[in-house]
């Protein structure tokens, strides 16, 4: 594994930022709340969080911003990755493009290589254990940070904001996360879709 990852790192600057679409999936719930907060000294802090409900946040990060995502009611299985693969992120690649997927048993099924392969594009797949070399990852913890603040408590609620939020991460802040990572963070040369 240690080989694997030194390889991987190795590697990294050959690879053009703006073929790179790294793809991931965060676990999230109507029940987030903030873990610290303020009130008079020497009183305790008392807030009210229902029960939650779980969801799954399945997206793709290029250099300049986020692509398909999707929220998923509850957790994400093979056959749902599959469909999203093909619905959602394949139509959104480009000839060329490198795809790159963490070693999740739903990231290894043959129809997730087919669709990805079926738009011209290449799949690759992180070493074990490489959540530091996946951009995505510090996303997902922003979004995070952000839905635990907004405090949303309903699916749809949690749905909404996450669509608004990932569509936020402006260019540059991707290739910061990019450059966090490793990567080469060269300004993409190719036209958006």
């Amino acid at each position: 594994m240690k080989e694997q990852r030194a390889a991987w790192r190795a590697g990294q600057p050959a690879l053009d930022p703006a073929t790179l679409v790294l793809v991931d999936e965060t676990r999230a719930s109507t029940n987030v709340a903030r873990t610290h907060g303020r009130c008079p000294t020497g009183r305790r802090l008392v807030m009210a969080v229902p029960h939650g409900k779980t969801t799954t946040f399945v997206a793709a990060l290029r250099a300049d911003g986020t692509v398909a995502p999707t929220v998923i009611d509850g957790a994400v299985t093979g056959d749902l990755f599959v469909a999203d693969v093909e619905r959602r992120l394949a139509p959104a690649l480009r000839p060329g493009d490198v795809v790159v997927m963490d070693n999740l048993a739903c990231h290894k099924r043959a129809g997730v290589r087919r669709a990805i392969e079926a738009a011209g594009a290449a799949r690759r797949r992180l070493p074990p254990y490489s959540p530091d070399r996946n951009p995505i990852e510090r996303a997902f913890r922003k979004l995070k940070a952000r839905l635990r603040a907004a405090a949303k408590r309903t699916i749809r609620a949690v749905e909404d904001y996450r669509g608004e939020r990932s569509a936020a991460f402006a260019p540059e802040e991707c290739r910061n996360y990019f450059r966090s990572c490793g990567y080469p963070t060269a300004t993409p040369t190719r036209e958006p879709l």
